[in-house]
């Protein structure tokens, strides 16, 4: 059995919790959150037994990992925290604010022998891994373009995202997924051009990045004052996928090919579909391993150099940095 702490018990946590009830052999153990009265609630939610007064009370407790749910200026420091402590993580995207904080996190991982993968979904769905089957033996040839992004004007101005102390902004707050699409398909990056507009409080509000990656090129784009749709594209010399939104959680893929065939694939996800991935870390803290063989720590310092490189390029510089 591999007992779970949760730290920031927000809607990423909710998820979480409701997809873990799905994986055999593991349990919510306990909970922590700046805020009491929103911990007990989530407590009470989901029968967590242990409410913990502090992190420190937290990793004390006899839990073996920890998702990380926080906001991405806490990433970094309550990573190290719980490695020190013994505990392996799983932290949600983005890993960290930026490259220097991810490879000490990397680095604590590595001294303390523990598991630590960031929490990106897509990969594990079963659409997504039904996609890579089907490409095996119908192919559509080398991806060499690859074209994702999502606006979403319908977020409220008091919501995190908005706040540069709290690591705010488009390109760290939808971005990842869209960074992790293009260096999975395409491979590490080379370079980027970006374009974009802040807010009054200095986060990105629009920003559209192309990317020259070993393997081909990509167009991606995020915002929080457009409304966009969130499908994706990869495009090869024998035809095109074009995953349906919301794509990173996708369900449905249809597949074009030069020769007119069509060929739609669908596959539902349940649970929420955190499940997936966690089912997958279980796994890999059973297996004795330190890092996943499908979100590698090379892929997150990818996605986290790509990130950093369009926010910065934009003038968006977080405090402290």
């Amino acid at each position: 059995m591999i007992r779970f702490g949760i730290v920031g018990p927000g809607r990423a946590a909710a998820r979480f919790a409701q997809g873990l009830a799905a994986v055999p052999g593991s349990e919510l153990a306990a909970v922590w959150g700046r805020n009491p009265e929103r911990t007990a609630q989530f407590a009470q939610r989901f029968s967590v037994p242990r409410s913990a007064a502090t992190v420190a009370d937290l990793l004390a407790s006899s839990i073996d990992a920890v998702y990380i749910a926080t906001h991405p200026d806490t990433h970094a420091g309550l990573s190290i925290q719980a490695l020190a402590a013994g505990k392996h993580v799983l932290c949600e995207k983005p890993a960290t604010l930026n490259v220097r904080q991810l490879e000490d996190v990397l680095s604590a991982a590595r001294r303390h022998d523990r598991l630590f993968m960031e929490a990106m979904k897509p990969p594990f769905f079963p659409l997504y891994r039904k996609l890579r089957e089907h490409l095996q033996h119908d192919p559509i040839g080398q991806v060499g373009f690859v074209r994702a992004g999502h606006c979403d004007s319908t977020i409220a101005p008091d919501y995190p995202l908005n706040f540069p102390e709290l690591g705010g902004g488009g390109i760290l707050g939808i971005g990842p997924y869209e960074a992790f699409l293009a260096l999975d398909w395409l491979g590490p990056l080379k370079r980027m051009q970006t374009m974009g507009r802040l807010s009054p409080a200095g986060v990105d509000n629009f920003a559209i990045f192309q990317t020259e990656h070993e393997r081909g090129m990509a167009q991606l784009h995020t915002g929080l004052d457009l409304l966009s749709r969130g499908d994706a594209l990869l495009c090869g010399p024998l035809g095109y996928v074009l995953l349906h939104a919301n794509w990173w959680n996708p369900t449905r893929a249809t597949i074009h090919y030069t020769d007119n065939r069509t060929v739609t694939l669908e596959e539902p996800f349940t649970h929420g579909g955190f499940n997936y991935e966690t089912e997958h870390f279980c796994e890999l803290i059973r297996q004795g391993k330190c890092e996943s063989p499908e979100i590698t720590h090379a892929l997150s310092l990818g996605m986290a150099q790509l990130l950093e490189q369009a926010r910065t390029s934009l003038g968006v510089r977080f405090p402290g940095e």
